[in-house]
């Protein structure tokens, strides 16, 4: 297939990404449907194979949003990094040889994070190798994603009633204290989101807000974690981009994944402060209207 891709189409595509990658609505979903809708024929004949220009596109929106979300974040990475050195100097000094079998109470703050983060991503990077291109050449189609837009309207709806049926006067767990089955189990809520339709963001929030963390928390653990996941799988297969599929797309991506990186900047700016006060339902409703809707219109 020839590669046609216009700059609109780039700056249209970016700007979806970058936005529904954090709002918990799903970016793969949208990246299917809105071609659909558009009538761009040429992006929606390309969604499903496995040797094609769009995903070569795609994958520089990603490496955009990942870069977008890694500014918004830097001071929080630094802090990170800067926990991981004082815990190996530490660790050095008392003779540990595993930072894996360290005791929460020897380790140092930052570095409890960072771990976290580390074993929460392990499983969806695992099944996003073995699982991402069947999954992605059987359902990459807009109806397809249409009902699982629809079924991640669902999560979030159900997720919030399950975290108000807890009581007020539950036991909610901190970011700071959460224990690693935890951040293994909302980690690999990610998997589903391997499913054109599916929220990264809203299915790991929900994990997290049904393992006890409130809404702000939720978020910020939930962007934390899609950051290295976004960025490692876009890097994987950025070498496409240069390859014969990257013909005629390149300078399209280029731009798309500048506006990528820059709504999702705006986006994560915003959700962080939505998640203060309020919940995921409006987004839920959102997710069902236009998931019935789009059932609807390519049924």
């Amino acid at each position: 297939m020839i590669a046609t891709l216009s700059y609109f189409q780039a700056v249209v595509m970016g700007l979806v990404q970058g936005i529904t990658e954090l709002f918990p609505v799903s970016s793969l979903g949208h990246g299917i449907l809105l071609p659909g809708l558009l009538g761009w024929h040429n992006l929606v004949s390309s969604q499903s194979q496995s040797q094609s220009f769009f995903l070569v596109f795609l994958v520089g929106l990603h490496v955009g949003t990942a870069v977008g979300l890694i500014i918004f974040y830097r001071a929080t990475w630094w802090r990170l990094l800067q926990g991981l050195n004082r815990q190996v100097r530490a660790s050095r000094e008392e003779g540990v040889t595993s930072l894996w079998r360290l005791s929460n109470s020897t380790m140092d703050r930052d570095y409890r994070l960072l771990y976290l983060l580390v074993v929460g991503s392990i499983p969806v990077g695992v099944a996003g190798l073995l699982l991402e291109k069947p999954l992605r050449e059987l359902f990459a189609k807009p109806l397809a994603a249409a009902v699982f837009l629809t079924i991640n309207g669902v999560i979030l709806i159900v997720g919030e009633r399950l975290r108000r049926n807890r009581g007020r006067h539950a036991r909610y767990e901190k970011l700071d204290t959460l224990a690693s089955r935890n951040a293994l189990a909302i980690g690999s809520a990610q998997i589903f989101a391997l499913l054109a339709g599916i929220s990264r963001s809203g299915v790991t929030m929900v994990a997290a807000l049904t393992r006890g963390l409130d809404h702000e928390d939720a978020a910020n653990f939930a962007f934390l974690l899609a950051t290295p996941v976004i960025l490692v799988a876009g890097l994987y297969k950025l070498p496409s981009l240069l390859g014969p599929l990257g013909h005629g797309v390149r300078t399209q991506t280029f731009v798309g994944a500048l506006c990528a990186g820059v709504a999702a900047y705006v986006a994560v700016r915003f959700l962080t402060r939505w998640f203060t006060t309020k919940t995921l339902t409006p987004f839920g409703i959102y997710c069902l209207v236009a998931g019935i809707a789009c059932v609807v219109r390519f049924a």
